[in-house]
């Protein structure tokens, strides 16, 4: 079993970053994949970012690619979401959540992703 908890979200100005993180419990955290989502008012919850286990491999959503980074830290049970150059579309409940199969690749899907976070709102006014 994994709980995850979000923080760092806020309200910020377009152009502007926000670093949030995930802390989780649980000993078997390092054999996760991990993951962020985000979910607009009226949308479907989407794909942001997935990092593999070992930190080596990361994928990014079109959308945020190149302004996001994800990166995890094993030994503190953390994973991160550096977001920078954010734009009012990035206004959403930012969620953290994990994937115990590291065997199958980074998922987009978020059924895939067995435990999740209650989220963290991100707002970037414009």
């Amino acid at each position: 079993q994994v709980r995850l908890v979000e923080s760092g979200g806020g309200l910020v100005q377009a152009g502007g970053s926000l670093r949030l993180s995930c802390a989780a419990s649980g000993r078997a955290f390092s054999r996760y994949v991990m993951g962020w989502f985000r979910q607009a008012p009226g949308k479907e919850r989407d794909f942001v970012a997935a990092i593999s286990w070992s930190g080596i491999s990361t994928t990014y959503a079109d959308s945020v690619k190149g302004r996001f980074t994800i990166s995890r830290d094993n030994a503190k049970n953390m994973v991160y979401l550096q977001m920078n150059s954010l734009k009012p579309e990035d206004t959403a409940v930012y969620y953290c959540a994990a994937d115990r199969d590291s065997n199958s690749g980074l998922s987009s899907y978020p059924p895939r992703y067995e435990y999740w976070g209650q989220g963290t709102q991100v707002t970037v006014s414009s």
